[in-house]
């Protein structure tokens, strides 16, 4: 069983920074991918970014150069963080740490995800 627990979310003024982190534990695997998914009020839930087993990363289009993520490795245990700047309200969400695997170009968000965190982006 995999346990992921999401940690940063907040308010924040429009143009200012805020981390995400996710501690995973359980069985996890090092070569696992993992992926932030964000659901805006209203909408549905999107993929923000990804990072697979060789730290290679892609972006939601509208993150792009604001957003990066990372992974850190250790026994038993990976940190995923998501480091947002520039944060827009639009990007107001519920910010959503998963992970998974990937076939192919595509990710599957098929191993766990954490519970939620709010990140607030006031105008």
């Amino acid at each position: 069983q995999v346990r992921l627990v999401e940690s940063g979310g907040g308010l924040v003024q429009a143009g200012k920074s805020l981390n995400l982190t996710c501690g995973v534990s359980g069985s996890i695997n090092v070569a696992n991918a993992a992926g932030w998914y964000r659901q805006p009020p209203g909408t549905q839930r999107e993929l923000v970014a990804t990072i697979d087993a060789l730290g290679r990363t892609n972006y939601l289009d509208s993150v792009k150069g604001r957003f990066r993520i990372s992974k850190d490795n250790a026994e038993n245990t990976v940190t995923v963080h998501l480091q947002m700047k520039s944060l827009k309200p639009e990007d107001t969400a519920v910010y959503y740490c998963t992970a998974g695997t990937f076939s192919g170009a595509n990710y599957y968000p098929n191993i766990g995800w954490g519970q939620g965190t709010q990140v607030t982006v006031s105008s």
